[in-house]
């Protein structure tokens, strides 16, 4: 077997750096160029530590010589670096530690300082305070020290720094300090409003509306001059026929202005054109200026482009041309962004930094008569969609409250500010308040920390796995009342995202975090993750058997069973979970055999065929509904024909982006995917109601064009046919109708025979 072929060899890697260093190297924008420059350090190291065999990419414990603790610097796809990411350079609150305690300035130093009486007192005081910053769950390990000491747990706390000494040189253990405390757990936020504000700060102009601006405000007033200038020597209506008096000395001074005029304005390049009016009418003008007659020819075009010029707006100071140029003024003087941009990032600097915003509207309140000239625009005048876009992502609210603003718009986006809530929730079995307030930081950060590529149905490390978490586990009281806002805290979150995005399976990081709250629940519940089909090993945990079992409870005998010819009263009969793949991780190899069967595969591993794993696994994710039965268990009132009707709205939007797509597989995926989150929900509905709902999507369909329908046609006839009470044939086709997957090793019928993308 070539490990290349399930995605831990070198292929990825050196693809990954090869990527990056073109970005680096080609890239317009200074800023992508810096981002892509860290991109080719960070995945030369992987590749550096993969050729040395510094680095054991497929493990819990990646990088050699660091325990599984130690939070690793990881880049897609899951590959660590090698580095630590508490590691790296002395911060500034370091450094400032250092230098006022007369240290050197190392970590090794700084780590030994706290632990000092007056360092542990030190510490004491931000335990106390609640005024500190955590980015990495290492940085709380030296604070649970002296909270151990303080409650007189001195061995436990001798055992803490005897596991985390050896790296004192490389690790920071200490919080950062900060100016304010944790704020209202029930609260979140996609950004603070410090990183809108530096990301405003940079907004510069915009190229193409300062040349425009240019072009307006410079050079259309001049060849307005110079038009007037020709238009003094006209008789008869031939340019050039006689020459004012003082003419030559206005000739002149306007050609030196120009030469003024195109060395300070350097945007707008038309004027250079020898062929463009401005071109042709000063090029003439210098030639008389420097006592030259024109030639024929020359004349010729002086009269062509006079001419022009006055058929197109009229002559300088006519009604009609002033008429054009007092409105190509107004649109020159409209605010530019960058400028809206500087005055809202002004507004964010006197509210908290490291927070959400609680007021969006009054920071993106229209120009107070006050800042009209910081913005350059008449007060009252309204912040532009871009700018209420960017500072939206530092909205702070409750996650239902954000869902509705659309600050959340997918699952994946609420998956990363969920540990916020769940952190309080795991938290509030800590009856000490200042244990709480820390156990809350190591909890969020932890859930900060990127998952690895792991093999062999490994799992990531997990917070008990930290030695300080481990040491206070005893001052965990497990009450009524903690239990209970773990099963609010669960039922919320799971409502959230299912109420959210019916239509997108749950990202896995939610997977992890619904998991924590099932056991701190106390609800044995079993969470699936989605698996990735180039490092599948062809076994699926004992959790999935059980979620499918679960799932059986709910739709044996449903239109969801029938439609995917699903028996589950054979499925809860099975018994053999007994087994352990590797001494870890117990599995089925019935359902591992039930999944293959249904997916036509051999009892081989398949290795070497990322579609056939991902056939495999897809059979898993019907079987079980991927947590969707889960959800269900927990009591959540699923509204379900209105959340098919999403899921439906989905299906058609994912289909239209197959049409002329380069890659369309992944499309497809999504849209059996959220096909099948629709059958699950109209599955919970009544017959009458199933009816009806093949009315509501042939009229949806109706609506579609033509490519659209003719994809979606043969699984729409597909659906009312197992509604009717019918059912597929071994090849999932009954009649012109057909089951709907993601995943074939065949061209996919959505896409047609020839079809063109």
């Amino acid at each position: 077997m070539n490990d290349s072929d399930i995605g831990i060899g070198m292929g990825y890697p050196l693809g990954q750096l090869a990527r990056a260093l073109t970005t680096a190297r080609t890239h317009e924008d200074a800023a992508t160029r810096q981002r892509a420059e860290l991109r080719v350090r960070r995945w030369q190291q992987v590749v550096d530590g993969m050729a040395g065999g510094g680095l054991d990419i497929g493990s819990r414990t990646p990088v050699r010589g660091l325990p599984e603790w130690v939070t690793p610097e990881v880049v897609r796809g899951g590959f660590a670096t090698g580095k630590p990411a508490a590691g790296g350079a002395l911060c500034a609150d370091e450094t400032d530690r250092a230098r006022r305690l007369g240290l050197p300035a190392d970590r090794r130093a700084l780590f030994w300082s706290w632990l000092t009486d007056a360092g542990l007192a030190e510490l004491g005081e931000l335990l106390d305070s609640g005024r500190y910053r955590v980015e990495y769950p290492e940085q709380t390990a030296l604070p649970v020290v002296a909270w151990l000491l303080r409650a007189g747990d001195r061995d436990v706390a001798l055992g803490v720094l005897e596991e985390i000494a050896p790296f004192a040189d490389r690790l920071r253990f200490t919080p950062a300090p900060s100016d304010q405390q944790s704020g209202d757990p029930d609260v979140v936020y996609r950004q603070t409003a410090g990183d809108v504000r530096r990301t405003l700060e940079q907004r510069q102009p915009n190229t193409q509306i300062e040349t425009m601006r240019e072009a307006l405000t410079v050079w259309n007033p001049f060849a307005d001059e110079l038009l007037s200038l020709w238009c003094e020597t006209t008789d008869g209506g031939r340019v050039g026929s006689v020459t004012p008096d003082g003419w030559l000395a206005r000739a002149e001074l306007l050609s030196a202005r120009y030469r003024s005029l195109a060395a300070e304005h350097t945007r707008c390049t038309k004027h250079r054109n020898p062929k463009g009016s401005i071109g042709v009418l000063r090029a003439a003008l210098e030639r008389r200026v420097a006592g030259v007659e024109l030639t024929p020819r020359e004349r010729g075009l002086v009269q062509s482009v006079v001419d022009a010029m006055l058929r197109k707006r009229g002559r300088p100071g006519s009604a009609a041309h002033t008429s054009v140029r007092q409105q190509q003024a107004r649109e020159a003087a409209l605010p530019r962004h960058h400028q809206l941009a500087q005055l809202v990032a002004t507004r964010l600097a006197g509210l908290p930094q490291d927070s959400g915003i609680h007021d969006v509207d009054h920071v993106l309140r229209p120009v107070d008569a006050d800042e009209a000239h910081l913005a350059g625009a008449a007060a009252g005048w309204p912040t532009p969609r871009p700018i209420i876009r960017l500072v939206a992502r530092a909205a702070a609210g409750t996650p239902e409250q954000l869902i509705d603003r659309g600050v959340i718009a997918s699952a994946e986006v609420l998956a990363g500010l969920t540990p916020r809530l769940a952190a309080a929730t795991a938290a509030s079995a800590y009856p000490d308040p200042a244990l709480r307030v820390l156990m809350d930081a190591t909890y969020r950060a932890f859930r900060n920390r990127r998952s690895l590529l792991l093999l062999n149905l490994e799992h990531q490390v997990r917070l008990a796995d930290l030695p300080w978490v481990q040491a206070v586990a005893s001052a965990r009281i497990d009450t009524t009342d903690s239990r209970d806002q773990a099963r609010r805290t669960l039922v919320r979150l799971a409502s959230a995202a299912v109420r959210g995005f019916p239509a997108t399976v749950l990202p896995n990081p939610l997977v992890g975090e619904l998991s924590t709250l099932s056991k701190q629940a106390g609800w044995d519940l079993p969470w699936v993750e989605e698996l990735a089909a180039d490092i599948f090993m062809g076994s699926f945990s004992a959790k999935y058997l059980q979620a499918a079992t679960l799932a059986g409870r709910w739709l044996a005998g449903s239109l969801y069973a029938r439609y995917y010819d699903i028996d589950y009263p054979t499925i809860a009969a099975i018994d053999d979970t007994g087994r352990r793949l590797l001494r870890r991780v117990r599995t089925s190899e019935t359902f591992d055999q039930l999944c293959r069967d249904r997916a036509g595969a051999s009892r081989k591993r398949s290795w070497f065929n990322v579609a056939a794993n991902g056939i495999v696994i897809e059979q898993a994710q019907i079987l079980t509904t991927h947590n969707l039965a889960t959800i269900a268990e927990l009591g959540v009132d699923l509204h379900s024909v209105d959340l098919a009707k999403q899921c439906l709205d989905t299906v058609l939007r994912l289909t239209a982006r197959i049409h002329r797509n380069p890659r369309p597989l992944g499309t497809v995926k999504n849209t059996a995917y959220a096909w099948r989150q629709m059958l699950f929900f109209l599955s919970l509905s009544s017959p009458a109601e199933q009816t009806a709902f093949v009315v509501h999507v042939e009229q949806r369909l109706a609506t579609q064009p033509n490519h659209v329908r003719s994809r979606m046609a043969p699984a729409v006839i597909g659906l009312a046919h197992a509604i009717g009470g019918g059912t597929f044939d071994s090849e999932g086709t009954a009649g012109t109708g057909r089951r709907l997957l993601g995943w074939t090793t065949k061209r996919h019928w959505m896409l047609g025979p020839g079809a063109r993308y």
